[in-house]
Order: C-alpha cells, then structure tokens, then sequence
C-alpha cells in the first residue's frame, strides 16, 4: 500500500476534478459564448477556442481539506506560469486569456491577489512576482522564475495583463450542487436525480471522447441542444433510456437467462443462436428498463398494460395467418420455419411505440420476449401446449 506521502489519490482527484470544473465552465460561461468550443488537455486542462484557435486557457487547481493560503512562491503558481511561457507566448497581447482557477485563497497582499479580478493591480503584481522570482531560493521553482525573469520587461508585463487568478473555487465535493444549480431551468419536477445523473453520464461520455482525442471539442451549441434532449425525454411523449446497450455484460446476462421460457420459444423454432443471443439482451433491456421507470413513477402500469395488448393483438393477428399458412399435416420442419418466419417478421415491426416519441427498437422486441416469457404470445404452433409441459415441469 501506498504511504500518505506517496499516494496517487490526490492526482486522481485533481484530474476528476478538472474533468468535472470543465462542465461548469460549459455551463456557467457558454451562455456567453454561443459560438464557442470547450476543450479538455488540448491547449491546457481546460480551454476556450473559436475557430479552433484558443481564446482562454485554465490551469485548474484542487487542494482537498488544506487551509493554506496561495502565494507568491507556492509551487503552483511557479507551474503555471511556466506552462503559460513554454505554451502561450507570453508577450503576445493578442494571445488567449490566461485563468488559475484553485481551490486556494490568494494571501493577503501578494501578487496573486492583486490579479484576481475583483482586485486587479497588475502593477503590483508585476513587482511582487519580480521580487518574489529574483530573491527565492527554492529549486521546485528556480526554472520558472529564471524564465520569467529572462522575459524582457514589456514581455512580462504584457503577460501579467493576460493573466486572472480566481481563487477560492468550490472544491470537488461541491460540483454536483454547482452543477445542479446552473441547470435548475432544466430540472424535471420529480425526476431531478434522474435527469442530473443523465447529464452526469452524458458529460462523462464527452469528455472521455475528448480525452482519447475521439472528439477534439464540444461544441456550446451542441451540448446545449444535447442537455435539452436529455430535459425533453422527461416529456409526455417520451422517456428516458435508462439501460444503454453498453451498459449489459452480454455474456453474463445470456447465461443467467438461458433457461427461460422466452428461450425455449425460439429454440422451438430453430432461432439462430447468435440472434438469439442480441433477443436475450433485448429481453433484459427491456424488462430492466420498465421496472426502473415504474420505480422513478415515469411511467404507470395502466399505460404499459395498454401496450402490451397492443403487442398482443398484433401478435393474434399474425400467428393466425401462420396457422392458416400450414398444411393439416404440417411436419415439425415445416412448423418451425413458419414459426420461426413469424418471429422474424414481427421482431422486424417496430410500429407500436408505449409512448408516441419512444422509439427505441429494442423495447419493442424487449417486451415481445417478456410476453413470450410469461406464455402470453409464441411463435411455434405448438407453443401453448409446449409451454403447459414446462410449468408442469417447473412445478
């Protein structure tokens, strides 16, 4: 085991939290930026960029329960301003804003306070990190200050007018509330939790993307578009997708289900074992899903009744015509290749939505494997005298 000194946590939850402040960042200042992209350790942590050209980079900073204060010498302001002069041409004034965003409080009197926003005197900060770079004798920062110093005067003091410290930031603990109140506009009355913790997942998604270079930014525009559609699904004529296909261990939920009567159905059939297998995910989809919407009350069962005897007459309607179809006479073979042409057919319609926006073709195949399991509908001739022998079996 790690010792105190040496642990990673500290790390992981700075770069978590830098992970979760670019979310608020998108939240609280895209407003601002309708035409705007938010990066993640593109430029820097966390960036600002129109037209792919950085226009606001933020070195984030987390210090988790410690009451010191940030100063002049302490090791992340001397880290920062090096990555900003190894990256950000400090004498350029056109080049982007430059933000330090810590949970720490700038001391009293330093340089650093002097550049937050509320108490902006880059005069003074200039002199007190000039000071603070020329007198300090510590080797963590020695060649960030020897950099900065070797600066031309104007150079340093063009880079100090790009420069904004804000301290005093929430820490990690703090973000969801944070979060939650900058999307209080979105908040589904009853379904708070739930619609947070879609965007909570959603946020993740994008910034891994972000982070595997899969996506080199997000767009203001589209994910404000994405939090609405998160919002809208919580709509009467729709609802959320709480059990995404990557959310299922295929292999463990194939076994768990192997023996179910929904599987012996189409194994009546001869139903090929790989589809078969993408039936068993749908089943557990499906009937996962409908239990959590009756448990977050998105849905009652007076509604999901109505469409399953929907999905019933449907079925009625063409396990007669199958019937029809078959000779008097009709061999085993010739049974489940009709059987198994109906159940093609029929996991192929997805017409019959449980709410008119709800579209999602695996529900649909879903509950038509649950009403195959509790015996309501099949797909072989035979099936009701089929499925009498397995319950009589069972019992």
């Amino acid at each position: 085991m790690a010792t105190a000194s040496h642990s990673a946590a500290p790390n992981a939850v700075g770069y978590q939290h830098q992970t979760w402040w670019a979310l608020v960042e998108l939240l609280q200042s895209g407003v601002d930026r309708p035409d705007a992209s938010i990066t993640l350790e593109l430029h820097d942590d966390i960036a600002w960029e129109e037209d792919t050209n950085p226009t606001h980079l933020l070195q984030v900073k987390h210090h988790q329960q410690t009451h010191r204060a940030l100063t002049d010498t302490s090791t992340d302001v001397w880290r920062t301003l090096k990555v900003w002069m190894d990256t950000a041409t400090p004498g350029d004034p056109s080049g982007p804003q430059l933000l330090l965003i810590t949970t720490q409080i700038a001391g009293a009197g330093t340089a650093v306070a002097a550049l937050r926003p509320e108490t902006l005197d880059e005069r003074t900060a200039l002199i007190g990190l000039e000071s603070v770079a020329r007198d300090t004798a510590s080797d963590q920062t020695r060649k960030a200050r020897e950099q900065f110093l070797a600066l031309s005067p104007g150079d340093r003091r063009t880079f100090l007018t790009r420069i904004r410290v804000i301290d005093g930031s929430p820490h990690i603990q703090d973000v969801p509330a944070l979060v939650r109140t900058h999307l209080h506009w979105a908040l589904p009355p009853g379904h708070e939790e739930l619609f947070l913790a879609m965007v909570w997942r959603w946020w993740d998604e994008q910034a891994l993307a972000m982070l595997q270079r899969r996506l080199r930014s997000l767009d203001v525009g589209v994910a404000r578009a994405a939090i609405a559609d998160i919002r809208d699904q919580f709509t009467s004529e729709r609802l959320p997708t709480l059990v995404k296909l990557l959310d299922v261990d295929v292999d463990t939920v194939a076994a768990e289900h192997r023996t179910h009567t929904f599987v012996q159905q189409m194994q009546w059939v001869a139903y090929p074992p790989r589809n078969l297998q993408k039936a068993i995910v749908d089943y557990y989809r499906a009937y996962t899903q409908t239990v959590r919407w009756l448990d977050e009350d998105l849905i009652d069962v007076a509604e999901l009744t109505s469409f399953e005897a929907e999905l019933v007459d449907e079925w009625e309607r063409e396990f007669d015509w199958m019937l029809d179809t078959l000779d008097d006479d009709a061999d085993e073979a010739a049974k489940q290749e009709a059987g198994k042409q109906m159940l093609r057919q029929l996991l192929a319609q997805t017409g019959i939505t449980v709410r008119a926006r709800y579209n999602e073709p695996f529900f649909v195949r879903g509950k038509r494997h649950v009403l195959a399991d509790a015996g309501r509908i099949g797909w072989h001739p035979d099936f009701e005298s089929r499925v009498q022998k397995l319950l009589q079996v069972g019992a």
